[in-house]
């Protein structure tokens, strides 16, 4: 059988997530496959705010246009990177399992976040991060921070930061585990939509390759993200929204915390709620409503990322 081709971006968390998907292929279904390096919008303006590059998915529309046209056979995508609306002729036949979805803080002085100096100035690109974080203590300085973990790293060593704010699993993954100063709790800040899941993309029209990787789906995982994602179409949001959300299979239920704030933190609307994993997408259009009833439209329109962004 010919080498599969799996398109991936080309930073080394990327480059990670491949690899492991390529060695699960090799250990457990004896395939071979080779990676191929594809640049998307996200990585060629990567020093640019992601609000101003634009549009939706710019961190894997070149990757499933690869897909689309026969270059890739499958791609590795960081779940939460993905828009709600997948392109027509395109599926995702496994949900990997979910490894740890919190956020996590690093910081110069060691210090957890209750503890840092007033006006502390804490580095992130994520609005939803953003709005937890003054959400917590309004008196932080949010510094936008884009770029790989080496980089956001270099600039809290180098002094620019008080702290950073990451993905644990990115950190976990790339063996920089041991620089966590904090792991911050969902009551603290909750994760974005699919954070800490890995998802394949495949041609849906490639029987054999899409019933491949079908063997490497997580059914609880596949569950979470279900709702997750239900929620956000809801909300018409897309990756860059203050919204908050985490949904896990607990004792066999399905459960689910949900959080819209406005940008500066002050307004929070947090729903929660639970019922059969197989209603997943129905549990989370249900919190979304909740949400919206009670007034998370305005919240999300004036952070200026409401439908159409």
């Amino acid at each position: 059988m010919k080498a599969l081709r799996i398109g991936t971006r080309g930073s080394k968390l990327a480059l990670w997530q491949a690899e492991h998907v390529r060695a699960r292929l090799l250990s457990e279904a004896k395939i071979e496959s080779e990676i191929v390096i594809i640049k998307t919008a996200g990585d060629q303006f990567a020093s640019a705010a992601i609000p101003e590059i634009g549009g939706k998915g710019i961190f894997i529309k070149e990757i499933e246009d690869a897909l689309l046209d026969g270059r890739v056979d499958a791609a590795v995508h960081s779940m939460k990177d993905v828009p709600t609306v997948t392109p027509l002729g395109l599926c995702f036949p496994a949900i990997l399992r979910r490894e740890d979805s919190r956020d996590c803080l690093v910081s110069c002085s060691g210090q957890p976040l209750e503890q840092l100096k007033t006006g502390a100035r804490i580095g992130t690109s994520s609005l939803r991060r953003q709005s937890q974080l003054l959400h917590f203590r309004g008196d932080f300085e949010i510094v936008n921070l884009r770029g790989n973990v080496d980089t956001r790293l270099a600039k809290l060593d180098n002094g620019e930061l008080d702290a950073i704010v990451v993905a644990k699993a990115g950190l976990d993954r790339l063996g920089f585990g041991v620089r966590i100063t904090q792991v911050l709790s969902p009551e603290m800040m909750l994760s974005a939509v699919g954070q800490g899941v890995l998802a394949i993309e495949t041609r849906d029209s490639d029987a054999s390759t899409r019933d491949l990787f079908a063997t490497l789906d997580d059914a609880d995982s596949r569950a979470a993200i279900t709702a997750e994602r239900a929620l956000l179409a809801e909300l018409e949001g897309g990756c860059q929204v203050p919204l908050g959300a985490w949904a896990r299979v607990e004792e066999g239920r399905m459960r689910m915390d949900a959080r819209v704030l406005s940008a500066d933190g002050a307004d929070c609307i947090h729903r929660h709620g639970k019922g059969a994993p197989g209603d997943a997408e129905r549990l989370g259009r249900s919190i979304a409503r909740e949400m919206l009833d009670a007034g998370a439209a305005r919240l999300l329109s004036l952070a200026g990322r409401s439908a159409g962004d």
